[in-house]
C-alpha cells in the first residue's frame, strides 16, 4: 500500500481536493481517496508534496514511426512541403527507426503519458507497444488519391491489419485525411470501419488543405501533381470537410478530428452534428509546421470536447503533453488549469475508450499519478517553469 498527498489533487472528474490523500496498491490501483477538507493531520507513511497531483496524461495523436526524423525537417515549412519532406526522406531513417521509436516510447512514459493513440503506416512499432508501460491503441492509416488504386490500398491496409491482429494492442483502420483519399477509397474505408470504436482523421490542418478540397488547386494540390496524381484523378475527391465527415466517415464509435487549425466557426458547428466527436489539438506541431494555432476559444465557446496530442518528432521537439498544455496556457492564460488537465487526461481517456482504467483519479482505476512542481499554488497556472515528476 502507498499513500500520496499534496497541496492540491486535481482528480480529472471535476473535483479538486486540498491536501487530500490518495491510497494505492503497489501496482498503482487506487483503493482510497480521502477528502481532508484541507486539514491534513500528520500521518505516518504519507509523503506530502508541495505541488499538484494529477492523473497520467493521454496522448491522443502520435506518429511513433517518425521518431527517427527528429530535427530532419526545418520548422515553418508549411504543410505541403512538410508532407513532401516526410514522403521523400522517411526511408533514409529506416536504420535508426526502431531504436528511435523505442526511445520515444520511454520518453513519453517519463513525461507522464499513460495512454496513447499511435498512427501506423507499417508494423514496425507493434512489438514496442506490446511491451510498453503505456497503454496504446494502433490506428492503421490508409490513404490514396488515385481512384483506380482504391482496391490495392484496401488490400494493403488489410494486410497490415492481419499483422496488428497478432498482438494484444487494440487497433483500428483509419483514414489519413479527407484530401488524401479518393471518393471511391473513402466509401470503401467507411464500409471497412463500421465497427470501429475509435477513428481519427487529420482535419483542416492548413488553408492549403481546404483549397485543394474545394478546387483541386493550391500548393498542396501541386505537391500531389508532382507525385503523378493528375487533376482528372483529383476530380473524384471530397469537396467539403464537414459534409464529408457526416456522410463518408464511419458513424460508429468516437471520431477524433486532428489539428483543426483552419477550422472556422461554421465548420465547428456543422461537424458537431455528429455524435461522439473529439477535437484533438497539437499546438506545438502546428507552430512547428505553419506557425499556426488551433481555434481554442471558438471550440470552447461551442462546448467542444477537446483532447490533446503531440504529433511526431518530425514536427515537434518533444512528445510531451505538458509542453502542449503550456503552449495553450501561454496563448490563452484565462483557461483554468483544471480544464487543461481534463483535456489532457479524462477527455483523452474517454475519447480512446480507456476511461475504465485511465484518465481520472478514482477508486478502482490505475491512471498513473503525476506531480506538477514549481507552480504558483495561490493562482495555479502553467508557466514555462512548471516541471513534472512521475509518482506512480
Amino acid at each position: 500500500m502507498k499513500r500520496f498527498s499534496a497541496q492540491y489533487i486535481i482528480t480529472g472528474t471535476g473535483t479538486t481536493l486540498k491536501r487530500g490523500i490518495i491510497t494505492t496498491t503497489g501496482d498503482g490501483t487506487i483503493t482510497g481517496i480521502t477528502n481532508t477538507g484541507g486539514e491534513l493531520r500528520e500521518t505516518g507513511h504519507t509523503p506530502f508534496y508541495n505541488g499538484i497531483i494529477i492523473p497520467g496524461f493521454i496522448n491522443c495523436h502520435c506518429h511513433l514511426e517518425l521518431s527517427s526524423m527528429k530535427g530532419a525537417i526545418p520548422p515553418s515549412t508549411d504543410l505541403p512541403r512538410f508532407i513532401q519532406h516526410v514522403r521523400e526522406e522517411r526511408n533514409q531513417f529506416t536504420g535508426t527507426a526502431a531504436r528511435a521509436s523505442l526511445e520515444a516510447d520511454r520518453d513519453m512514459y517519463d513525461a507522464g503519458i499513460n495512454g496513447c493513440a499511435d498512427i501506423c503506416n507499417s508494423s514496425s512499432t507493434f512489438e514496442i507497444k506490446e511491451n510498453s508501460k503505456i497503454d496504446y491503441i494502433s490506428l492503421l492509416e490508409i490513404f490514396g488519391t488515385n481512384p483506380e488504386g482504391a482496391n490495392r490500398r484496401i488490400a494493403e491496409i488489410e494486410s497490415l491489419a492481419s499483422e496488428a491482429a497478432k498482438w494484444s494492442t487494440p487497433w483500428y483502420i483509419t483514414p489519413h485525411s479527407l484530401y488524401s483519399l479518393s471518393l471511391p477509397l473513402l466509401r470503401k474505408v467507411k464500409d471497412l470501419t463500421r465497427g470501429n470504436r475509435v477513428t481519427s482523421i487529420h482535419f483542416m490542418e492548413s488553408p492549403a488543405e481546404k483549397e485543394m478540397m474545394k478546387s483541386a488547386s493550391g500548393p498542396l494540390a501541386d505537391s500531389y501533381i508532382a507525385m503523378g496524381i493528375t487533376r482528372e484523378m483529383m476530380e473524384q475527391r471530397a469537396r467539403n470537410h464537414t459534409e464529408t465527415v457526416l456522410s463518408l466517415v464511419t458513424p460508429s464509435g468516437n471520431l477524433l478530428l486532428i489539428h483543426n487549425t483552419a477550422a472556422e466557426e461554421n465548420d465547428i458547428e456543422r461537424a458537431m452534428q455528429r455524435d461522439n466527436i473529439w477535437w484533438c489539438l497539437c499546438p506545438l506541431s502546428n507552430r512547428y509546421i505553419e506557425d499556426a494555432a488551433p481555434p481554442v476559444e471558438k471550440l470552447r465557446q461551442h462546448g467542444a470536447a477537446i483532447v490533446l496530442g503531440t504529433d511526431s518528432l518530425a514536427s515537434n521537439s518533444t512528445l510531451s503533453i505538458l509542453e502542449e498544455m503550456k503552449e495553450i496556457a501561454a496563448l490563452h492564460p484565462s483557461i483554468p488549469l483544471s480544464e487543461l488537465v481534463k483535456w489532457a487526461t479524462a477527455n483523452g481517456a474517454e475519447a480512446l475508450g480507456m476511461d475504465k482504467k485511465l484518465g481520472t483519479i478514482e477508486v478502482g482505476k490505475r491512471p498513473g499519478l503525476l506531480l506538477l512542481e514549481n507552480i504558483d499554488l495561490e493562482k495555479p497556472h502553467l508557466t514555462r517553469d512548471v516541471t513534472l515528476r512521475r509518482l506512480m
